[in-house]
């Protein structure tokens, strides 16, 4: 995938510089080109010499040095028009401050303003940091411009803290890499159901008895497969509007109101992703009138009744469809992922830990687990939402195809 790839390693001022040796040393191993442009404070941290050695090329430092050759004296215009991915490894603060604001003040900032290609930046930084929020709404600017951002991991951190800010695992870099060259595919002819968002139990005419899920997931989803090309059909307890004309919402309520519309659906279309959080029980009783309180009554009993298993009811018609199943859980979450795989009868889990504040609901990223009955787990790496849909939908076409 990577063969003769041009890949421009971008390498900024901060203390895991040293791990973009590893990746430099990875792609050259896959086969890429590879350009590395370090920036000064960069510099402090490893020298040039090395990722020189590692690379195979002249590490690029300055834009008013030739570096090579007689066509060398507008680096960043020749860097720019060779690259085929742009991968800024690590990237501070600082820099991704000068890319978002449109500062071009030395040879890897111009050289990056001017590359057309895609653009993959991983941030690290002290927790602090990355959660100011004008840094937060720098990554959000590169996103909004097309840049894909992978969030940093947590874990211990070079000052001594425990946190979210450190790079990711070089696997996930390399997949993340690997991603930017996959293939276009499309979905065309595929007929998908998604369901997102928390059903909700009524109690009486006021109120419900739901949970926490913004139905994010499940949205991301389903646009993914729509711009794909599938005909997507988005059962959402949730307000989304589609702006694609592949693309069908219809609002649900109760996870009986979920069974139904599943259970007309199902045996027409080819895929099935149940990202919705489905109600375990309901209320026994539905109150038609409000509930008071009173005075009397500091109490209020409240019986339940088990919600019929969605898709153990469903999976009797089961014959050619994909099923993946999102799997929400707080405690040993690839056991209880693996034992939902088989009593669900899906093809897929994706589980993930909403215990994590990045990764739970209502925020919009994701580490997802995917599981399934033939290979062993593959943890993917704290994306958005946007980018685990994405690279879900390339998992099963490579699937697929």
């Amino acid at each position: 995938m990577l063969n003769s790839k041009h890949v421009a390693i971008y390498v900024t001022g901060g203390i895991a510089a040293y791990k973009a040796l590893n990746v430099v040393r990875a792609l050259k191993k896959n086969k890429a080109e590879v350009q590395v442009v370090m920036t000064k404070s960069a510099q402090e941290f490893v020298q040039p010499l090395t990722f020189a050695t590692l690379s195979q090329n002249p590490v690029l430092t300055d834009n008013f040095t030739t570096q090579s050759a007689n066509n060398d004296f507008i680096p960043h215009i020749k860097l720019a028009r060779w690259t085929d991915l742009a991968v800024v490894v690590p990237a501070t603060a600082n820099f991704i401050g000068k890319m978002a604001n449109g500062i071009a003040d030395d040879l890897a900032s111009t050289a990056l303003m001017a590359t057309e290609a895609k653009k993959l930046v991983f941030p690290t930084m002290n927790t602090s940091m990355w959660e100011y929020p004008p840094v937060q709404t720098n990554i959000k600017v590169l996103e909004n411009a097309g840049i894909t951002v992978v969030s940093p991991d947590s874990g211990f951190l070079a000052e001594g803290e425990v946190g979210k800010g450190r790079l990711p695992d070089l696997k996930h870099i390399m997949a993340a890499i690997e991603d930017q060259f996959a293939e276009s595919f499309s979905l065309a002819g595929s007929k998908i159901v998604v369901t997102a968002g928390g059903t909700k139990e009524p109690l009486d005419p006021v109120r419900y008895i739901g949970n926490n899920s913004s139905g994010k997931m499940g949205i991301a989803m389903a646009e993914q497969a729509a711009q794909l090309g599938g005909q997507v059909t988005l059962l959402s307890t949730v307000p989304y509007i589609s702006h694609l004309p592949n693309l069908t919402v219809e609002r649900i309520s109760s996870a009986a109101d979920l069974l139904k519309r599943l259970l007309e659906l199902f045996p027409k279309i080819d895929v099935l992703v149940m990202a919705a959080a489905v109600a375990d029980f309901r209320p026994v009783s539905v109150s038609d009138q409000k509930i008071k309180k009173t005075s009397d009554n500091d109490h209020l009993n409240i019986e339940l009744v088990k919600n019929p298993d969605i898709l153990k009811t469903i999976a009797t018609d089961k014959k050619n469809q994909f099923v993946v199943v999102f799997a929400a859980e707080t405690q040993d979450v690839i056991k209880n992922a693996e034992k939902k795989l088989q009593t669900k009868n899906a093809d897929v889990i994706l589980a993930n830990d909403v215990s994590r504040s990045d990764a739970g609901f209502n925020v919009d990223t994701n580490q997802i687990t995917l599981i399934t009955a033939d290979k062993r787990p593959d943890n993917w790496p704290l994306l958005t939402k946007k980018q685990v849909a994405q690279r879900f939908w390339q998992y099963y076409h490579s699937l697929k195809n």
